[in-house]
């Protein structure tokens, strides 16, 4: 039978598989994520996410940071660890967002064109822009559409502009004569005494 001090001692060994203990596994965690850590400079703003967040939307900019050759690709900074990119920083974090949520929205204070150019240059469809923030959106484009479509009547000036240039031009494009382009005008000056307020107080009517 063996005694109290020998099976508490059998108890007490140690065995060559320990498992890691809770601190090791902590610090072992911490490491990854800091290994799948990035900062994007964005106009003088960093930013700080994840590379798995950045790999949510495939085929963006973004995404491409995660590649094993973005550092020799885009501006990197060895020292500051970080990429840069020379863009509005306040847009920016709409986008960096939209990777995290899932959803796109537009700033209220940010116009239309800058955000549609700003979407291009992160490769981000419009398309994706939330509901709610459409018709904010869309506002400048529906703008452009309603003053094209307004066509600007020519006035009787410009048409009579436009007679005079075709009076003082050949077929073959080049210019007459002084006379010779005002010639019509004068001969309907004395045969014409209604043709014109002139032409009424030339000829007495």
């Amino acid at each position: 039978m063996l005694s109290s001090v020998c099976v508490s001692s059998f108890r007490g060994r140690k065995s060559g598989n320990k498992p890691p203990s809770k601190s090791c596994l902590k610090g072992e965690m911490g490491r990854n994520e800091d290994n799948d850590k990035i900062v994007i400079n964005v106009g003088g703003i960093r930013h700080e996410t994840y590379r798995s967040t950045l790999k949510t939307l495939p085929g963006t900019r973004l995404s491409w940071l995660t590649e094993p050759d973005a550092c020799s690709n885009f501006d990197y900074d060895p020292k500051a660890d970080e990429f840069f990119f020379d863009r509005h920083p306040q847009v920016f974090a709409y986008v960096l967002n939209y990777y995290r949520t899932g959803k796109l929205h537009c700033p209220a204070d940010v116009c239309g064109p800058l955000f549609e150019e700003e979407l291009a240059f992160w490769g981000i469809d419009e398309t994706d822009v939330e509901a709610c923030c459409w018709m904010n959106y869309r506002q400048h484009r529906d703008a452009e559409e309603a003053l094209d479509s307004f066509e600007t009547p020519e006035s009787q000036e410009d048409e009579d502009s436009g007679d005079l240039k075709r009076l003082c031009l050949q077929e073959d494009g080049r210019k007459l004569g002084w006379w010779a382009g005002w010639q019509p005008k004068v001969w309907a000056l004395f045969e014409d005494p209604y043709s014109s307020k002139m032409a009424r107080g030339t000829n007495g009517t």
